[in-house]
């Protein structure tokens, strides 16, 4: 039996041999040249303009949260609609029961208006997103 943790225990070693050793001649063996350009942040070919700790409206983590729900949840369609008419009258019910929940959760978050991308009555709806609705933001 300890034999068999020897075993993973030698690999575990040799690994981390190997490893260690790929990065030290990784670092030993690299040029290291540095300048401007090579130590400036890369953004896709345009230059990075401001700070990198930028906070992001939190809209666009709502919406795609809200995205994810919808979308896993539609996933569980296809299962059943590949075995529906093995199936028979109770599993389209219990699907039937399954959209209404699934509708009534749209219809809660469209009414809440989570699904709008910007909200015009935030105080900090200001700058780029001031002219959007054709009316200057509320303070």
């Amino acid at each position: 039996m300890y034999r068999d943790f020897g075993t993973v225990f030698l690999f575990v070693i040799i690994g981390t041999v190997l490893l260690t050793v790929a990065l030290l001649l990784a670092k030993i063996l690299s040029p290291s040249r540095p300048s401007k350009n090579k130590l400036s942040t890369y953004e896709c070919g345009e230059e990075a303009e401001g700070s990198a700790w930028v906070t992001f409206n939190i809209r666009y983590y709502v919406i795609a949260l809200i995205f994810i729900i919808f979308d896993v949840e539609v996933l569980f369609l296809f299962p059943w609609a590949v075995v529906y008419k093995d199936l028979g009258w109770l599993a389209f019910i219990e699907m039937a029961i399954f959209l209404l929940i699934l509708i009534v959760g749209l219809i809660y978050v469209w009414k809440k208006k989570d699904l709008d991308w910007v909200k015009y009555n935030v105080k900090y709806g200001q700058g780029r997103y001031q002219k959007i609705s054709g009316k200057e933001a509320e303070v």
